[in-house]
């Protein structure tokens, strides 16, 4: 690898990663909350080409993670923020967001960067209750694959079986089944007390719906019930 290109590489990774570890505020773990309601919008917006509609109605739980930073060169490496939601087994209905964080490498040839999309859909609870520990490794703690595509196409029964999350990417406009064996999703702690305030943990969020909802956490609420229902 030339070294310019391997210099700008390391800038474009120096940017990105200082961005993505600047402490939050309330203000921009709502500005989260806002871009997570127009990635699912734009997931509304053509479900003949997008996640199945059946998946979406059986999901325990939903991860939306916008803006994913995918920087390639010798070591492929992607980091974001999001927030993951949980559907109440008795009554149907979802909790509050519960923000967190997610980092994945890959080896990789190619330098540059792009900001990507992902859409995780939990179709068991035990996936969901791993997440409350500290280090959820995708692939260890719970198996994961890349989800099919199109509202009317079939999909294999025993994918939605043997898979507990089923993985989504969006660049360029476009959803695609992704593979993330080895992604980890931590709770983001400081979003979390930012915006639900503090002595909350995710499992209060998750499992008594506890926090703080704003204009775009009912926004959220609201278009994951059009979608899930």
């Amino acid at each position: 690898m030339k070294l310019g290109s391997l210099s700008g590489f390391l800038l474009i990774f120096f940017l990105f990663s200082s961005g993505y570890a600047i402490d939050n505020n309330f203000s921009a773990a709502d500005s989260k909350i806002e871009a997570c309601v127009k990635v699912l919008k734009q997931i509304s917006a053509t479900p003949e080409s997008h996640i199945p509609k059946e998946l979406l109605q059986q999901t325990r739980g939903l991860g939306i993670f916008p803006g994913i930073i995918n920087i390639g060169a010798l070591v492929g490496i992607e980091l974001g923020k999001g927030v993951i939601l949980r559907r109440d087994g008795n009554s149907s209905n979802w909790t509050n967001p519960a923000f967190f964080s997610f980092r994945s490498g890959s080896l990789g040839f190619q330098v540059g960067a792009q900001s990507v999309d992902l859409i995780l859909l939990f179709m068991d609870e035990a996936a969901i209750q791993r997440l409350l520990e500290e280090n959820f490794i995708l692939g260890v703690d719970a198996s994961i694959s890349a989800g099919p595509l199109g509202r009317d196409r079939s999909f294999d029964t025993n994918l939605k079986l043997e898979s507990q999350i089923l993985s989504y990417s969006k660049a360029r406009g476009l959803f695609v089944g992704l593979s993330l064996t080895g992604g980890i999703i931590q709770p983001d702690d400081k979003a979390n007390e930012s915006f639900h305030g503090k002595n909350l943990s995710v499992q209060d969020i998750l499992y008594d719906n506890a926090g703080v909802q704003s204009d775009n956490c009912r926004n959220l609420t609201e278009i994951v019930n059009s979608m899930t229902k």
